[in-house]
């Protein structure tokens, strides 16, 4: 039987203070308000979108049952974690610095990954409730996490990192060839479309 496509679309954050968390998310976070929807004093419900998210959040009265606050380990994917750190940084939010973390359970340490693997550095904010957001650097996804047919960049930042990083493996790979390699466009594609599907890099 085929399984019907379900895609995660929001997630709603508890708050205590809807005018408060507004001007969080959307003044200093800069995220998107997509709409904001009343109904009498019971309900009012406001739609917000990091920057190059498919999925939204709700927040508002009457939204969801959980207390103010109690939102934990929402993770935000971002391609360089410490530049995403710093853009938070001089929006006024108090973010911790970054963090990683050598697998499963283990005990965080100080810095980036040293090899900055993707999934394994991190950087942690809360909002004015105390919903708490992490930052995670994630640049080669895991096998199968991501459509083989499909390889798309939700943001020209997220592209120029991509080609940045190809950049790099492929000067090691001229090294390798000890020449330079001509068919550069195709060596950049193939390698592009492995590490966002979780592919063996070309090398």
């Amino acid at each position: 039987m085929k399984t019907l496509d379900l895609k995660l679309e929001v997630v709603a954050v508890p708050v205590a203070d809807v005018d408060r968390a507004k001007r969080f998310y959307g003044d200093t976070l800069g995220w998107r308000l997509d709409g904001e929807f009343i109904n009498g004093d019971a309900f009012r419900a406001l739609q917000y979108t990091p920057p190059g998210s498919p999925a939204s959040i709700h927040f508002g009265k009457g939204v969801t049952p959980a207390a103010p606050g109690s939102a934990k380990g929402l993770f935000l994917a971002v391609t360089d974690v410490v530049a995403a750190r710093a853009e938070l940084v001089d929006r006024g939010v108090k973010v911790s610095e970054v963090f990683h973390v050598e697998g499963p359970g283990k005990p965080p340490l100080g810095g980036p990954d040293p090899q900055r693997h993707s999934y394994a550095s991190f950087a942690a904010f809360d909002d004015p409730d105390g919903n708490s957001w992490l930052l995670q650097e994630v640049t080669q996804r895991l096998p199968g996490r991501v459509d083989a047919t499909e390889t798309t960049y939700a943001s020209l930042t997220d592209l120029a990192n991509a080609m940045r990083r190809a950049e790099t493996a492929h000067g090691a790979h001229e090294k390798l060839l000890g020449q330079r390699d001509a068919d550069w466009p195709s060596w950049y594609a193939a390698y592009m479309i492995a590490e966002q599907n979780g592919k063996p890099l070309p090398t």
